[in-house]
């Protein structure tokens, strides 16, 4: 087995208080892709920096390869001294990496190179730290939070990117789907302490609850355990004093552990204010129209927008999405079609910026200073209570909010948005360092809503759990609306594509056909015995392709395979393009014989 590339043992950490790292562990292997997961707040972001090298914990022991490349993506890149995302990117190379690299995995994340860092929106900034750590291809990769600001594209680029790369991978996300695709075992940070599932995501919430459970008949045995003890003190017949010492020793024994036993930490409670209920028509557009120079960002948009919709808009960053949500909402004016809004409404706004004030305390910003009160439903709670909903305890009250933590933060903005009464939800990136279990309250909040959501997001797993239908750009300021989630569109998008292809061929069959003097040979109304064969056998050469194509996937799974064996490695991937192509032509002719077919049975 090849030594490991990192390996944390034993690693304690406190800032004050309840430690945050205590007896942490995390090892990785040549090639392994580990998701690192835990709630906000448990020092997943710490841990990772600690393998970087960034922080010093307190104790335990640490080795890393000595000659192991390691890049770590910050969620905040330190820009400074860089004039252009070249620079800054190539300041992330070693002596022994490829400078036409940086070229390459720029372009491929719809970057130029020559953007000033100072100027760079969200999506532009993580693009361009992606590219600084991607280019030297490291040996092993630590990832925080890759997907936050990036769209869809760019995240399916990233996940391919990932699977090809024969880096080592230790990944915190949010993003359920992507953990699903680039990880092969599960790391769990939970009070400090680490467990290691050697199997992906999609495998790790059944596991959990499963050790949570576990966890919890274990304290409940010891409970029982201790009220007999004290009943066999108070009323058991005396035996020798040793014995009655021993016995003594060992319920305070008992009584310590179930006194310092820490519960796993409990789940958020969301709920929002309810307004008066809106007209059935929600929103109605007409013609919208929306371009910023010669860019049309909406062209000729109507929608109708009936109470209890739950719409869905997603697409590219600089796509227009939020200017599609601020047309909706009245708070931008279109340049052309009309808008109007049915009775009652009331919008309550998550804006993707979420600017807040650093030294603001968390029961001012909730309360914007009037009291200790929040108003909730139309119940007047004290500012701790509702902050105990949201996993805030009560002496981060006073707290100022530069002390949070991301995902805290954007905890703190969904509980001030939802003590407002409000019968349309208009949510931009409300996932955006959200752990997994607030995400899972925040999707049952979305699909209970009794009034309307409009929700931009670029979380595949959120948007098919929560919208009734999607948005998404067609290009030149044109929107689309498909029904149900953004698996739906997609599979919509397909057969729209299929149908495009089918239509193209048709036009085209006539004009391959070979010019000729001579008066045209009439066309055979059945397919040739070649044809026929073709049609009959491709499927299963396509089904055999499959399974070899599925076979060396998962021999490239191997994290120990580059390691072990590198030409087999190249090898293997090479095989898998090949035969990804072969599948690819099979399939092509397959549908341009399917196609004639249908003809010929028609005419």
């Amino acid at each position: 087995m090849a030594p490991p590339l990192l390996k944390l043992e034993g690693i304690r950490l406190t800032f004050g208080g309840t430690p945050l790292l205590d007896g942490a562990s995390l090892m990785v292997g040549p090639g392994e892709r580990l998701a690192l997961v835990g709630r906000n707040g448990s020092g997943k972001s710490t841990l990772l920096k600690i393998a970087a090298g960034l922080v010093d914990p307190q104790d335990g022991e640490m080795f890393r390869q000595p000659t192991a490349t390691v890049r770590y993506l910050a969620q905040s890149p330190d820009w400074q001294g860089f004039p252009t995302v070249r620079a800054y990117v190539e300041g992330g190379l070693g002596p022994a990496d490829d400078i036409n690299r940086v070229a390459l995995v720029i372009d491929r994340l719809g970057l130029t190179g020559e953007e000033d860092p100072a100027t760079l929106s969200g999506g532009e900034a993580r693009r361009a730290a992606l590219a600084r750590v991607l280019a030297p291809e490291p040996d092993l990769l630590l990832l925080d939070e890759p997907t936050n600001h990036l769209d869809l594209a760019t995240i399916e680029w990233l996940e391919d990117e990932l699977q090809r790369t024969s880096s080592a991978l230790v990944t915190i996300s949010h993003d359920r789907r992507f953990l699903e695709k680039v990880s092969r075992a599960t790391v769990w940070l939970d009070r400090g302490v680490t467990r290691r599932l050697d199997r992906g995501f999609a495998y790790f919430e059944d596991w959990r609850d499963t050790v949570l459970e576990e966890e919890e008949r274990e304290q409940h045995k010891l409970g029982r355990q201790i009220a007999r003890e004290e009943h066999w003190l108070r009323y058991g017949v005396t035996a020798r004093r040793k014995r009655n010492v021993r016995r003594l020793g060992e319920l305070h024994t008992l009584r310590e552990r179930h006194r310092t036993h820490v519960r796993a930490e409990g789940l958020a409670t969301m709920t929002a204010s309810d307004a008066a209920e809106s007209g059935k028509l929600v929103i109605e557009a007409k013609g919208l129209q929306k371009a910023y120079g010669d860019t049309a960002v909406v062209r000729d948009f109507s929608i109708r927008v009936q109470r209890g919709d739950r719409i869905g808009l997603v697409g590219p960053n600089g796509a227009g999405k939020t200017t599609l949500v601020n047309l909706l909402t009245g708070m931008l004016a279109p340049d052309a079609g009309t808008l109007r809004h049915g009775a009652n409404l009331e919008i309550a706004m998550l804006d993707q910026k979420r600017a807040l004030d650093p030294q603001e305390t968390l029961a001012h910003f909730l309360t914007d200073g009037r009291g200790d009160s929040v108003v909730v439903n139309g119940q007047e709670r004290h500012v701790v209570s509702y902050m105990k909903d949201f996993l805030f305890k009560p002496e981060q009250a006073r707290t100022p909010i530069r002390e949070l933590s991301g995902g805290e933060k954007a905890r703190l903005v969904l509980a001030r948005l939802l003590s407002r009464p409000a019968n349309l939800l208009v949510l931009d990136e409300p996932t955006n360092d959200l752990d997994m279990e607030t995400l899972d309250l925040l999707q049952e909040l979305v699909e209970g809503f009794p009034g309307t959501v409009l929700l931009v997001s670029h979380d595949r797993d959120f948007l098919d759990r929560t919208v009734t239908s999607t948005l998404a750009p067609a290009g030149d300021g044109r929107w689309i609306e498909y029904a149900g989630g953004y698996s739906d569109m997609m599979a919509q998008r397909r057969g729209e594509e299929l149908e495009r292809r089918k239509l193209r061929a048709a036009a085209e069959a006539p004009r391959t056909k070979p010019a000729s003097a001579e008066a045209p040979k009439p066309v055979s109304k059945k397919l040739s015995y070649k044809q026929k064969f073709a049609l009959e056998t491709l499927p299963q050469k396509i089904e055999q392709l499959g399974a070899e194509i599925g076979g060396l996937e998962a021999k490239l799974s191997d994290p120990a395979l580059y390691a072990r064996d590198a030409k087999a490695f190249e090898r293997f991937t090479r095989e898998l393009d090949e035969k990804r192509g072969a599948r690819d032509r099979f399939e092509e002719e397959w549908l341009e014989l399917e196609m004639l077919r249908e003809e010929i049975e028609g005419a």
